[in-house]
């Protein structure tokens, strides 16, 4: 018995010693989290209607995709799915999302060595953040808040979470301010094992505010409508009195459109500037040179367009997020290719050389980034509730409103703001066909099993609830 009890124990401390070995000279890695925000709203992507300096240097150094859409989500908070569709790499149909039993990609961070750190809007239950994280401060565990006064807890080493505190800290500074202390106490501990620092922002989600001077760089005078910009959707899209959609009244009207898109710009550069804060810790510890950056967002927002104020459709403007890496062995570059947030999880493990849990069914980037590969999936899914789904190819769009049995179809290639609906043209019919194939074919090999029409559809008329 003696015997198999050193066994054991040479075991445990070989395998342990092994791992932080394997660790020793990998790339640290920053994920930085956006919350609500539209693909375009970058500075070197926007024409300079929003500031954002640092998130432009990264651009301009890292490698970053047009083509990265959030799956959906099947209820109204889609950041719920998307988050547990980024921590685990599965889809929207094959995933749990308060991450019970699921195989975590801060765990397997850490089973490879890494010291995984995470602060910030954490919204699928604390049982799945202390599953990932060894460390964890100014964690925010819900969906939104006031943005000066975010309710936060810290993981403590024994594995339980601090009472619940506000400080008045807007909520960006705040998670930069965990990030900043993590980072800098790494380097001062030798930074001998690599690390994973999550910061997972809350801006720009509404209530949109930051700090003052944040506000007096937009003029919403000044501010240019999106082309889509409309003041009512055109029918009832499944979803149209959701709380996100009660955030303005209808009809949308031009002034209150353009005084959100200010007020939303201005949450936007606030949370650029901390970003530039947490970046240049890692400038000034040493720490830069050897870390992957990787910034994304859960998915797009509406703010105007078609009529819309939130990301319960599935439209570009809400399914499309940001996404760009940059660091070592990443070289600089973009790519239209089509993407999912899931694919996030294979491509930087395997950037870091960690092996992927199995049941992980993103497809690593890895390829795309390093010229090898020009497409990336030949089409995607998209779905919201029962009450979208769509099909996106690089050209095409076919969207599909299941309860009024109403279809769009729209010329990506020509039309990206998606305003010229095709589907009722006679000479498009084979096209609206072959695209409702692929979308049941996607939906067999991803586990939708919502229906594509009604036996009793709806009208789709929408009558604005009376204010």
């Amino acid at each position: 018995m003696r015997l198999l009890f050193l066994l054991y124990v040479a075991a445990f401390f070989g395998s342990a010693v092994g791992s932080d070995c394997a660790a020793a000279g990998k790339p640290n890695i920053l994920f930085l989290f956006s919350d609500d925000h539209y693909a375009g709203d970058i500075g070197v992507l926007s024409k300079g209607e929003v500031r954002t300096p640092h998130l432009d240097a990264l651009y301009e150094r890292g490698f970053h995709f047009t083509g990265n859409f959030c799956m959906g989500g099947l209820q109204g908070a889609v950041c719920v799915p998307s988050r547990a569709m980024v921590m685990t790499g599965r889809s929207l149909f094959r995933v749990k999302e308060n991450l019970a039993g699921e195989r975590l990609m801060p765990t397997a961070l850490g089973e490879a060595g890494y010291v995984t750190f995470g602060t910030g809007k954490w919204h699928n239950g604390r049982p799945s953040f202390k599953a990932a994280f060894s460390r964890g401060a100014n964690v925010f565990m819900g969906g939104m808040s006031d943005q000066a006064a975010v309710p936060v807890v810290d993981l403590l080493a024994d594995g339980t979470f601090t009472p619940p505190r506000k400080d008045g800290t807007f909520s960006s500074q705040l998670f930069a301010d965990a990030a900043i202390t993590f980072l800098d106490d790494h380097a001062k501990q030798g930074g001998d094992k690599p690390f994973l620092c999550y910061v997972s922002f809350t801006h720009p989600h509404d209530p949109r505010t930051a700090p003052a001077e944040y506000h007096a760089m937009y003029d919403p005078a000044k501010i240019t409508l999106p082309a889509s910009y409309m003041p009512v959707h055109p029918f009832h899209n499944g979803e149209m009195v959701i709380r996100d959609e009660k955030l303005l009244p209808w009809p949308r009207t031009e002034a209150a459109v353009r005084r959100e898109i200010a007020d939303y710009h201005a949450c936007i550069t606030y949370m650029d500037a901390q970003i530039g804060r947490i970046i240049d810790t890692l400038r000034q510890t040493k720490q830069l040179e050897n870390t992957i950056i990787v910034f994304a967002g859960d998915h797009g927002l509406a703010m105007g367009r078609h009529g819309l104020m939130g990301k319960q459709n599935l439209y570009e403007h809400s399914m499309r997020a940001p996404l760009v890496f940059a660091g070592p062995g990443i070289e600089r570059g973009n790519s239209s290719a089509l993407c999912y947030l899931n694919d996030v999880f294979p491509t930087l493990l395997e950037l870091v050389d960690v092996k992927r849990p199995a049941a992980t069914m993103g497809k690593s980037l890895v390829p795309v980034m390093r010229g090898k590969a020009k497409t990336h999936r030949e089409a995607l899914l998209l779905a919201y509730r029962d009450v979208q789904r769509a099909v996106r190819t690089d050209e095409w769009k076919l969207i599909v409103y299941p309860k009024i049995n109403r279809t769009q179809l729209f010329h990506i290639a020509k039309d990206a703001d998606e305003l010229n609906d095709l589907s009722a043209h006679a000479d498009q019919k084979d096209r609206v066909k072959g695209l409702m194939d692929l979308m049941v074919k996607l939906q067999a090999e991803l586990g939708d099993k919502a229906p594509l029409t009604s036996a009793t559809p709806g009208d789709g008329v929408f009558t604005p609830p009376a204010r």
